[in-house]
């Protein structure tokens, strides 16, 4: 892939990290273990007054809506690409897990925006998510790592106008999450509470997913500087939601509605409605289970034809990724779904709210598990229109 600019965050990025305080890892012996566990920044505090999140035009006036005509390619040529980060001024962010790098899509070239130095990708670790935002402080962008010794969250001051962004040296909002060759969850996303929301995945310790004090298999909450929320469910902790195995996508609906997409093991994948203090179940109970100790998901999949990873809510719909199902699905509300696209652009990572009525998606078959084609892996827009 021909790249254009330079990587003028990497020794700005090597320094902060280098120099930060007030969050400390773990022992890289313990990373995987119960004592991975929160250090919080300062003491708990009350939620801010939120800050809007921008976003895309959305559909919400159509109600259910779904694709429309074929998808063409915006970027192509991208490395293992695994998130979309949309800006206030329109453009388009995302990340490459191996490289570690943060490109900008300039009229259909993947321009280097940032290169992150200390990631450690290996297995399904790497530059994960990322997520924009604007606060009193200024524009930032926000993103999940794997280091050789953890998961992390960092944010950089974001500059520069469109074409030419500029990441700045970055703050340590969250480490210490545990990590391993898979199960890292990985998306991070600002809810409409001016929260940030983390997805940890249990890094193959299933059984500490129902446990508190272990932050893998969890869904987190933290302010945008890091601290514990104090209307967080579990008091001190950043714990929002437990029983997770390895969630990947959040969004949520115009009502405020959380929705979630989790990767099952061998028999049901799951779209969840997440509400604060709940356990999803994990490793007791995969899917519809019956059991009135946790909350069930709205629907499931077997695992050949979802394994999920990105989600936007657009209307009334959840467009859900899918990695092993090579597909994009459509849900309703009452978790009626319907698939897109099987087979045709191979694994999807991602997707996003494009603008007016459109949907982003990325694909995601140069990771090592996919079949890559010509041009991948690509960024897709699709148009949208009323359902039925």
């Amino acid at each position: 892939m021909r790249r254009a600019g330079t990587l003028t965050a990497v020794a700005a990025l090597a320094v902060g990290l280098a120099g930060c305080t007030g969050i400390v890892g773990p022992d890289p012996e313990v990373t995987n273990s119960r004592y991975a566990t929160y250090t919080p920044v300062g003491t708990p505090t009350p939620s801010p007054t939120p800050s809007p999140t921008p976003t895309a035009a959305p559909a919400e006036e159509l109600g259910p809506v779904v694709p429309f005509g074929d998808p063409g390619p915006l970027v192509s040529g991208l490395a293992a690409p695994w998130s979309i980060a949309q800006l206030a001024d329109g453009s388009v962010l995302l990340s490459e897990r191996d490289e570690g790098r943060i490109v900008e899509d300039v009229g259909g070239t993947a321009v280097d925006v940032a290169r992150i130095g200390d990631v450690a990708a290996a297995g399904e670790g790497g530059l994960l998510g990322l997520a924009p935002w604007q606060g009193a402080d200024g524009s930032w962008l926000y993103a999940y790592y794997t280091t050789a010794s953890d998961n992390r969250v960092v944010r950089m001051p974001l500059a520069g106008t469109p074409g030419a962004h500029t990441l700045g040296a970055p703050e340590v909002v969250l480490a210490g999450l545990p990590k391993a060759s898979n199960h890292n969850g990985g998306r991070i996303a600002f809810g409409p509470d001016g929260m940030l929301y983390v997805t940890v995945g249990d890094a193959n310790q299933r059984d500490l997913a129902q446990s508190v004090e272990f932050l893998g298999g969890k869904i987190l909450r933290i302010t945008p500087q890091g601290q514990v929320p104090a209307d967080n469910p579990f008091a001190g902790s950043p714990v929002w939601s437990l029983g997770h195995r390895n969630p990947q996508g959040i969004d949520w609906a115009a009502d405020g509605t959380m929705w979630a997409a989790e990767f099952g093991q061998d028999t049901y994948d799951e779209l969840n409605v997440i509400t604060p203090g709940a356990n999803y179940g994990w490793p007791i109970a995969e899917g519809f289970a019956g059991d009135g100790r946790f909350t069930e998901p709205v629907a499931q999949w077997a695992t050949d034809d979802a394994s999920p990873s990105g989600i936007a809510v657009i209307g009334d719909t959840v467009f859900m990724a899918g990695l092993g199902g090579k597909r994009l699905w459509t849900i309703t509300f009452d978790g009626r779904s319907q698939e897109w696209f099987t087979g045709a652009f191979g694994r999807i990572r991602d997707v996003a709210p494009g603008p007016g009525n459109t949907l982003l998606f990325l694909t995601n078959n140069t990771d090592g598990r996919g079949s890559p084609r010509d041009g991948d892996d690509v960024l897709y827009r699709v148009d949208l229109a009323k359902a039925g």
